[in-house]
């Protein structure tokens, strides 16, 4: 069955998924407020400052008119920074609330808010509240845009209370080289979702520095049992993190030059100051205001996270990385299993 969907963003990510939904036979409208990337979309069908080299369908139309994207969508997918997500669903309210429409909202972005540490969907519900939106579904898992763009097998996650739509979502997505699993633990893939970002800043330093494999797999490995920890203060299940959103996205992000956070992490490692590394990398690091997130929750929640608090001191602090893997290294022995001392 086609659907009509607006995609929000046009980003790597967000130009890419509505690629998906093309060649799945689905009608799509890309929205950008940058008036010199829809012309190009539109009129190259390139879209050169995201996603160089790649070609997309001529079927694919892009749109700086909120109100046109979304005229008759039966779903909305946000592909927008976690730092504009709720100015972006503010101004969609006003547009449904004109249109009279009530759409399936999906998202696939990956963080939390600044300041509140609300995750994406709960941003979603204020904002458009069961009046202008007919159910959340999180779109999340180990997916590069730069891989399925080329289509190489990739494996996510939809997400929802409601399983249906999180089922709906499967349908719309699901082909020959992207297979989608379905969740109904949004808390879980959520907070596996953004706080893998920081974890993965953490692997690109040690990359940076030149320690090997040993390094990368313990920071994985102890970084995910931090992340599982925080999840599950907050009712996640932790069968959640041992899947796809989890350990999947954890493995990905940590280990593919593809990631903006792993990038960070490495040039952080070679010496580069931090403002210098945003500027160059010219896309946003989700990863960064997230390490002020989890520190502050793990500090509220009163949740041990040592390695999220040296990352937090590196990024805000200007901490000695040296010293932060020193002092980690020379913690309290104790038991791998969560509430047992050596």
């Amino acid at each position: 069955m086609t659907e009509k969907i607006a995609v929000l963003g046009a980003g790597s990510w967000g130009s890419t998924l509505a690629s998906v939904l093309i060649e799945n036979g689905h009608d799509v409208t890309l929205y950008t407020n940058v008036e010199k990337q829809a012309a190009e979309l539109n009129e190259k069908h390139t879209n050169e400052q995201y996603m160089p080299g790649f070609k997309y369908s001529e079927k694919l139309r892009a749109t700086t008119d909120l109100a046109e994207a979304v005229a008759d969508a039966d779903e909305v997918l946000f592909v927008v920074p976690t730092s504009v997500t709720r100015v972006v669903a503010k101004q969609l309210k006003e547009v449904l609330a004109k249109l009279n429409r009530r759409p399936l909202v999906i998202h696939a972005s990956k963080g939390l808010e600044i300041g509140t540490h609300k995750r994406i969907s709960q941003i979603l519900q204020e904002e458009l509240t069961d009046r202008y939106c007919s159910g959340i579904v999180v779109l999340s898992g180990p997916s590069h845009a730069e891989e399925v763009a080329r289509h190489d097998i990739t494996l996510i996650t939809a997400a929802s209370a409601d399983i249906k739509a999180a089922e709906k979502v499967q349908d719309m997505f699901t082909n020959d080289y992207l297979r989608i699993y379905t969740n109904d633990d949004i808390v879980g893939v959520e907070t596996g979702a953004a706080f893998k970002n920081v974890i993965a800043i953490g692997a690109g330093i040690l990359h940076g520095l030149g320690y090997g494999d040993d390094a990368k797999a313990a920071l994985m490995t102890r970084g995910l049992a931090e992340v599982a920890r925080l999840g599950m203060a907050f009712g996640a299940s932790p069968l959640t993190f041992m899947g796809l959103s989890g350990v999947g996205d954890l493995i990905v992000t940590c280990t593919s030059v593809h990631s903006r956070n792993w990038r960070c992490g490495e040039q952080l490692g070679q010496g580069k100051p931090l403002d210098q590394v945003i500027e160059d990398m010219g896309m946003v690091i989700e990863g960064i205001n997230t390490a002020k997130a989890a520190y502050d929750l793990s500090r509220d929640e009163h949740i041990e996270m040592p390695i999220t608090k040296a990352i937090y001191n590196v990024l805000y602090n200007n901490a000695d990385i040296k010293e932060e893997i020193g002092g980690l290294m020379t913690r309290d022995s104790k038991s791998e299993v969560i509430g047992k001392r050596k």
